[in-house]
């Protein structure tokens, strides 16, 4: 029972690096796309590459959101 609530903290630790990477992945996707619409200059297809990774950033966020809702659930049970 002990090594559940060591595995918890693992886990939570683990959940917060990658929380991190996620908003820092996110943050220079915005930051790509801001410079992506500022420029006039730019090609078209640097304007399509810049939505692309929008749509992605778009997805992925969808699928850690689930993934991370998933592992709120299995740790609830753990703590049941």
């Amino acid at each position: 029972m002990f090594s559940v609530g060591i595995g918890t903290v693992m886990s939570a630790d683990r959940i917060a690096a990658a929380l991190a990477r996620i908003e820092a992945a996110m943050m220079r996707i915005d930051a790509a796309r801001g410079l992506g619409g500022s420029e006039d200059s730019k090609s078209t297809s640097g304007s399509a590459r810049v939505v692309e990774l929008v749509n992605v950033h778009e997805k992925l966020r969808e699928q850690v959101a689930e993934s991370l809702r998933e592992l709120d659930d299995l740790l609830a049970q753990l703590e049941d």
